[in-house]
């Protein structure tokens, strides 16, 4: 009687646990391009219905040093420009804070207010027209300029490396601890003095390195 009852148990228990074993591994796994991104969707807040090829940050008029960062967004081949792509950037202000203006949207605060957006043209170029970021203060952390891009062919938007600046002398032992992943190509870029300002080139090859980006 008590073997006949125990057996039964059992075997609800099994059919039970192979059931929900079953619901688990049946649910689609959702993959989003880029694998996701904190703070990436930012980027849609206070962005403007027109975008310019040429954009030109609050921090061009501030204190510090000018800072011109152009370059062009390729196709997945590394040759074809790509148009039409969105690319939001931000970063620190010439003390390294994210420093937010008087009235900005509490959502993006975190994000300062050196930030902004320019839109690659049938030729696949872009320019920025800001300052040089700053090193966070009391950290180890090299000064760095954030971007996420939004193409149009993909569902959602996703980061690529940062822009890091040659020369800089927390470079190397960042990297040595956290090796750059060349998310959409090397985010290192020389700078040069022209006119009293500084000029780099940082290009793009959309999908390079990017987890879940759709084959074309």
């Amino acid at each position: 009687m008590e073997r006949s009852f125990f057996c039964k148990v059992t075997l609800i228990g099994c059919a039970l646990f192979m059931s929900c074993n079953g619901q688990t591994n049946d649910r689609p796994v959702q993959k989003i391009v880029g694998g996701g991104c904190d703070g990436c969707e930012l980027m849609y807040i206070g962005m403007p219905q027109k975008i310019n090829a040429v954009d030109t940050s609050p921090g061009w008029n501030e204190e510090g040093q000018q800072l011109m960062v152009t370059g062009t967004v390729f196709q997945q081949d590394g040759r074809t420009p790509a148009k039409d792509v969105v690319i939001y950037y931000w970063h620190t202000d010439n003390d390294g804070y994210y420093s937010p203006a008087p009235g900005m949207d509490e959502r993006v605060k975190r994000h300062g207010h050196i930030r902004g957006w320019v839109k690659t043209g049938p030729d696949g170029k872009y320019a920025i027209k800001t300052i040089r970021p700053a090193p966070y203060p009391k950290d180890m952390l090299p000064a760095h300029i954030h971007l996420s891009v939004k193409e149009p062919a993909v569902a959602n938007e996703y980061y690529t490396d940062e822009i890091n600046f040659e020369g800089d002398t927390l470079l190397v032992a960042h990297f040595r601890k956290y090796p750059p992943e060349n998310r959409g190509g090397s985010g290192v870029v020389k700078v040069q003095l022209k006119d009293g300002r500084q000029v780099a080139e940082h290009n793009i090859v959309l999908g390079l390195n990017i987890p879940y980006y759709p084959k074309k």
